[in-house]
């Protein structure tokens, strides 16, 4: 994970500490600002961008306590589900799961986590 994460396409704060918590706001699977194209590229690029979000206020993947993933379309569940294992790993958060209408940048995806990470750096 050496990319940077992408940068806010809204109004809106990536990550925002809130005491012993790290919200992230949804994050997109995205290669240079576009879709990466497949419903297992995007959620492994999400859920990287998560990381390194995460990692800057104290936290990591491993003190995510609840997900929510929105999918453009819910003929991707099973697609995205097998990415979303292959991306947690062992851990498994509490989620949601649902379609949206659409998402921006017409991707396939889009993640949001809370993370419960006592003692991290404040910002």
């Amino acid at each position: 994970m050496t990319e940077q994460h992408q940068p806010a396409i809204g109004p809106y704060t990536p990550a925002r500490r809130a005491g012993d918590w790290v919200v992230c706001s949804g994050q997109l699977g995205l290669k240079d600002g576009a879709p990466a194209g497949t419903i297992d590229r995007e959620v492994r690029l999400a859920v990287e961008s998560i990381a390194r979000l995460l990692a800057q206020h104290g936290a990591g993947l491993g003190d995510v306590a609840k997900t929510t993933v929105f999918l453009a379309d819910i003929g991707d569940f099973a697609a995205m589900n097998e990415a979303y294992v292959a991306a947690f790993g062992e851990h498994r958060p509490a989620r949601s799961a649902f379609a949206v209408g659409a998402l921006p940048l017409g991707a396939h995806v889009e993640i949001e986590a809370w993370a419960y990470a006592p003692g991290g750096a404040t910002g």
